[in-house]
């Protein structure tokens, strides 16, 4: 008899209708991986930044063909049926599920631990859709896992340099172009989620991995294309990381440049990608005067990329110990010290295994 296999997929999360837009703010900015000022203070801020932004939101997502909410959850269903199948060529022998774990709506967290802990499940990967490590989304996530379920875990931290999933990338980027005519004077836009400064100066390492990331992507488009790291979505008075990605997109434009814009942190598509990559940018590449304006797909279930998170999952059964990266163990370079394997401080430099580090 098999083994029953929960493979659970983290993901943020997103609205399903307008009414829900607000709550769903209102979850995201009370979470101390975003906002860590002490509790009373993040929750009245959490208060009045849902409220304040909840129209100009709930606009944005009336755009999207969604009812009004986000194409999250039906996304990332797909992703769970595509590696549930592709699992099942690997594994005949087991019963293989997926469970669907949101930090910031429905299905929660909480409700995918209990739905892993009533099916009796005997082995549980943890596996993002967030392909860079973050506190702020793999990490909040893992903290909210481990709150929740009290059983043994399997963690697949990150993956931004596996092979399969920069492939996947570069054959999207590649089929954009193709699509839009070939065109010269290419600059490609390489667009990440963007972060606050603070969080990677206190040892983040998701702007290192975004970028090392990018640099292996730009070796595999055409050489004289002009290749650019930028980051969205900024919110609030802090400085972020940069540059922006609507400021890039007026530069490239200024320029007359044929400007390619490619998600590389964000696998579905959603509000950032549809809206903020697909219509926003596009408004500002416009009004600047770019020759022409293409928005590269997201991964969806490329089946690169569900090949790779099957074989990511497959070697999380295998290995010893409860945690790894695309790279086996520690990916991260040891000055960033939010990466969840620890380093052993008796030996400098030497990468070990350990369970994965609580975000506060």
């Amino acid at each position: 008899m098999g083994r029953k296999i929960a493979v659970v997929l983290f993901n943020l999360g997103g609205p399903d209708k307008a009414e829900s837009v607000q709550p769903f703010l209102k979850n995201l900015f009370r979470d101390p991986a975003i906002i860590s000022a002490p509790l009373p203070i993040r929750w009245a801020l959490a208060q009045f930044i849902s409220r304040t932004r909840a129209p100009s939101v709930i606009k944005n997502y009336a755009m999207m063909d969604a009812g009004g909410g986000s194409p999250l959850l039906p996304e990332t269903e797909e992703h769970a049926k595509a590696l549930t199948a592709e699992l099942a060529k690997h594994l005949p022998e087991d019963e293989v599920r997926c469970f669907i774990a949101m930090r910031y709506w429905h299905p929660f967290t909480e409700q995918a631990a209990q739905d892993v802990a009533a099916w009796g499940a005997d082995e549980v990967v943890l596996l993002p859709l967030y392909p860079q490590f973050s506190t702020t989304t793999t990490g909040s996530s893992l903290t909210a896992w481990s709150k929740a379920y009290k059983g043994p875990t399997r963690t697949i931290c990150c993956y931004p340099f596996e092979e399969s999933f920069v492939s996947a990338h570069v054959e999207r980027i590649m089929a954009a172009w193709h699509r839009a005519g070939k065109p010269e004077d290419v600059s490609l836009l390489l667009s990440a989620h963007g972060l606050p400064e603070k969080i990677v100066q206190a040892g983040d390492p998701y702007q290192w991995q975004c970028e090392t990331m990018a640099d292996m992507i730009a070796g595999r488009v055409p050489a004289d294309w002009d290749v650019s790291v930028c980051y969205q979505s900024r919110v609030g008075p802090l400085k972020w990381i940069g540059p922006a990605t609507e400021e890039l997109v007026a530069e490239k434009a200024k320029e007359g440049r044929n400007i390619l814009i490619a998600p590389i942190a964000f696998v579905s598509e959603h509000i950032e990608t549809l809206v903020e990559l697909g219509e926003e940018y596009r408004l500002v590449a416009e009004t600047h005067g770019a020759a022409s304006y293409t928005r590269v797909d997201a991964l969806g279930t490329h089946p690169d990329f569900i090949s790779m998170l099957a074989g990511e999952t497959l070697k999380a059964l295998r290995m010893k110990g409860p945690i790894r990266s695309c790279a086996d163990d520690r990916l991260c370079p040891a000055g960033w010290s939010k990466c969840p394997h620890k380093q052993d401080a008796r030996k400098p430099g030497q990468i070990v295994n350990s369970k994965p580090a609580e975000v506060a």
